[in-house]
C-alpha cells in the first residue's frame, strides 16, 4: 500500500494537527485513507480516525515486535496509508533510537515527511534539517514548514533545497482555533472537542492551498504487511466497555477479540446493565473526569460488582482498574477491590515496561514475561497482594502492580496482544475454563 510517515524533530511541533489536515485534504480528493500512529499512544489514533473516517491502529516495535507490527500493518485497508510518528523522529526507548519512528520507518521502509516549525531562527533551521536527513538510513524525503508566512517560507525553502536533498512541499500558516488542548497524555480525547470536524476542515483547507499534495503522493513508498493472526474461534462472549470514560484500546486487541469471540460493546456511563458475556474488558480512559456520572449509574456499578462476585471474568487496564476500586477521588465506584485512587499533578509512571508474572493468572504462568506500557498521573491504593513485577525497559526502576479478585485481573499496564499472543491465548483458555 502506498504509505507516508509524518514526523517532526520533537513533540509539540503541531505534527498531529498537520497530519489530520493532510489526511482530510487527501480524503477530500476522493482517497480512502487508512492511518496508524507509531508508539503506544491510544489518544492520537482517535484524532486520526476523526480525520479519515476509519479506525486507526498502532505500529510499535516494543509492544508488538517486528512480526506483530507487520501484522498490525496488514489491517491497513484503503487507497493510501498515512502514519503519524510519535515524539521526535529519532526519539526511542531511554536514550536511544530503539523503537523510534525512525527505526519503524526503516523496518517497514516508509518514506517520511518532516514537519518543521522554526523557533526564533532562520538559516539555523537548514543545518538542523540537514542533520536529520543525513543521519544513517534516514527515510526523510520531504519537508513541510509549520506556522510560517509565505515570505518566510520562500526564504527557507530556497536554502533547504540548496543544502539538502529534501523537497520542501509547502507550508501551513498559523490556523486560528485549530490548536488542541492538552491533558494527561498530551491531548484531550477527540470525542471531547466540540466542532472537531470543522477544525479539521480548516486545517485541511490550509494544507490544500499551501502544500503540494501531488508531490507528497509521489514520495509515498509501497509497504506490505504480513497476515493478521488467524486464531481458533472460541465460544466466548466478550463485553467491551466503550464510551467517553473508557476509550483507550489498541485496535489490534479489539480485532483479536472480534476475530475469535462474540463481542458486544456497552457503556458504563449510559447503560443500566452489562451484556450477557463471559468476559468484561474494561480499558483505560478518563473515568476520573466522568466519576460523578459513573457513580450516579448505580445499577451499572452493582451489575459489575455482582458479576465479579459470581466469578465472572474481568480484565481491566489502568482507568478500568480505577473504576473497579471503591472510590475515585472519594466518589463511590464499583468496589470490586478494597481501595481508592486519586489524581496528582505529575506523571507517576511513564513509558515502556517489562512485566514478570509473580503467580499464575489469566495472562500466563508464574515467571512469564510480557511487554507493556504505562502512562498515568493517578495513584492507586489497593489492599491486595500484587502479582506483577515490573521493570522499566532499559532502566533500573522496578515496582509491583496487578491485582486479583476471583476471576478479575486489574493493573495499570496497557498490553498490546499482538506482541503477547501467548498471553491472549492463555486468557481465552482461562475464560473457557471459568465458564465450566
Amino acid at each position: 500500500m502506498k504509505t507516508i510517515m509524518i514526523t517532526a524533530p520533537s513533540s509539540g511541533s503541531g505534527k498531529t494537527t498537520i497530519t489530520m489536515g493532510l489526511i482530510r485534504a487527501l480524503k477530500n480528493r476522493g482517497f480512502n485513507i487508512t492511518c496508524f500512529k507509531t508508539g503506544p499512544d491510544y489518544i492520537d489514533t482517535a484524532f486520526l480516525k476523526t480525520a479519515s473516517g476509519h479506525e486507526a491502529g498502532n505500529l510499535d516495535l516494543h509492544l508488538q515486535g517486528k512480526e506483530g507490527m507487520k501484522q498490525s500493518f496488514s489491517l491497513a485497508d484503503g487507497d493510501l496509508c498515512v502514519v503519524e510518528g510519535a515524539m521526535g523522529y529519532f526519539d526511542g526507548i531511554y536514550n536511544t533510537f530503539q523503537g523510534s519512528s525512525y527505526e519503524i520507518s526503516k523496518v517497514l521502509d516508509i518514506n517520511t515527511i518532516l514537519i518543521y516549525t522554526p523557533q526564533g531562527e532562520m538559516f539555523t533551521a537548514v543545518p538542523k534539517i540537514k542533520g536529520m536527513l543525513d543521519f544513517e538510513e534516514s527515510k526523510i524525503k520531504g519537508v513541510i514548514l509549520n506556522k510560517v508566512n509565505e515570505h518566510r517560507y520562500r526564504l527557507l525553502k530556497e536554502q533547504i533545497e540548496k543544502y539538502t536533498d529534501a523537497k520542501v512541499l509547502g507550508f501551513v500558516p498559523r490556523v486560528d482555533d485549530a490548536e488542541l488542548e492538552s491533558r494527561h497524555l498530551g491531548l484531550v480525547q477527540s470525542i471531547e472537542i466540540e466542532e472537531l470536524n470543522q477544525q479539521v476542515e480548516k486545517i485541511a483547507q490550509a494544507v490544500s492551498e499551501k502544500v503540494d499534495l501531488d508531490a507528497l503522493l509521489n514520495l509515498m513508498s509501497s509497504v506490505q504487511g504480513i497476515a493478521f493472526p488467524q486464531l481458533e474461534k472460541k465460544n466466548i462472549r466478550v463485553g467491551i466497555a466503550r464510551d467517553k470514560a473508557f476509550s483507550f484500546y489498541y485496535r489490534e486487541n479489539i480485532r483479536l477479540f472480534e476475530s475469535t469471540c462474540q463481542v458486544t460493546y456497552f457503556s458504563p456511563l449510559e447503560d443500566q446493565s452489562i451484556p450477557d458475556c463471559d468476559l468484561i474488558y474494561l480499558g483505560g480512559g478518563y473515568p476520573e473526569v466522568f466519576r460523578d456520572r459513573l457513580a450516579n449509574n448505580r445499577q451499572m456499578l452493582k451489575a459489575i460488582k455482582n458479576f465479579a462476585d459470581r466469578g465472572g471474568c474481568i480484565y481491566a487496564e489502568c482507568g478500568g482498574m480505577l473504576y473497579l476500586n471503591e472510590q475515585i477521588e472519594e466518589i463511590t465506584m464499583a468496589g470490586v477491590f478494597r481501595g481508592s485512587s486519586k489524581m496528582t499533578d505529575k506523571l507517576q509512571r511513564f513509558g515502556y515496561i517489562e512485566i514478570t508474572l509473580l503467580e499464575d493468572c489469566m495472562l500466563g504462568a508464574s515467571g512469564d514475561s510480557l511487554t507493556a506500557h504505562e502512562f498515568h498521573k493517578s495513584l492507586c491504593a489497593i489492599d491486595q497482594k500484587k502479582i506483577f513485577k515490573i521493570k522499566k525497559t532499559m532502566g533500573l526502576r522496578e515496582w509491583e502492580c496487578g491485582y486479583r479478585y476471583k476471576n478479575v485481573l486489574a493493573a495499570y499496564p496497557h498490553i498490546n496482544f499482538l506482541g503477547n499472543l501467548t498471553a491472549f491465548k492463555t486468557l481465552l483458555n482461562y475464560i473457557q475454563q471459568a465458564k465450566q
